[in-house]
């Protein structure tokens, strides 16, 4: 294999699409979307993946109807019942990133006790993006930039220092399933210099050797 990737980044998506082709509910595909994250998390292991981040909630995916997103937003709790004591023996150590804040209460204590239980790991880290918008998350950047120092930035990195990413890596290789296209507005400066690989299987039928192929072939 070539030199490993440092940061593989992952636009899970497909899933609504692959519940309804099955005559299935969405929520099932998300379902089977978290399944495919356990197999991706244990390929990225194998692999020697230092860095995985998977894109789960946009901030545009509020439009979606209310029992979707109620579902989504369910999925961290069932994801902390079910893997955190494989994340913990594979030392994956999690971490959420976003406008986390206005997530329901639920969730967001969920989401930093997982985080709070892995801490100490370092084998892998998983970052999960939750309510993230890439523009969002400049905006708001530069905001606090701006109450931090009023006399502006010379360079990238003195931002970068007030992003919801700030400790992230840049991404080497961006993965998107389903067949699109598309960024769709996530991390769209940390993934400046990534290449970008488009894959046509919907997310609950990502692989192993899909990824394999994603970070070794050009």
């Amino acid at each position: 294999m070539k030199k490993v990737p440092n940061h593989v980044a992952i636009m899970m998506d497909g899933n609504g699409r692959w519940a309804v082709e099955k005559g299935k509910p969405r929520s099932a595909g998300h379902y089977a979307g978290m399944l495919a994250v356990r197999r991706t998390v244990e390929a990225a292991v194998q692999l020697g993946i230092s860095n995985l981040t998977l894109y789960a909630f946009s901030s545009e995916n509020w439009k979606r109807p209310k029992q979707e997103v109620d579902y989504i937003m369910h999925l961290p709790s069932i994801f902390y019942k079910t893997e955190i004591k494989a994340l913990n023996k594979a030392g994956v150590r999690v971490e959420f990133f976003g406008d986390l804040q206005a997530l329901p209460l639920k969730t967001l204590a969920v989401i930093k006790k997982t985080m709070q239980e892995t801490i100490h790991n370092n084998t892998l880290i998983l970052r999960i993006a939750l309510n993230y918008g890439s523009k969002d998350e400049i905006i708001n950047g530069i905001k606090e930039l701006v109450q931090a120092n009023s006399q502006g930035i010379q360079e990238y990195e003195e931002l970068r220092q007030f992003f919801w990413t700030k400790e992230m890596p840049d991404v080497d290789v961006m993965i998107r399933t389903s067949g699109e296209q598309r960024l769709s507005n996530f991390l769209l400066m940390q993934a400046a210099n990534a290449r970008l690989v488009f894959i046509k299987a919907y997310w609950p039928d990502f692989e192993r050797d899909m990824l394999s192929d994603a970070i070794t072939n050009n």
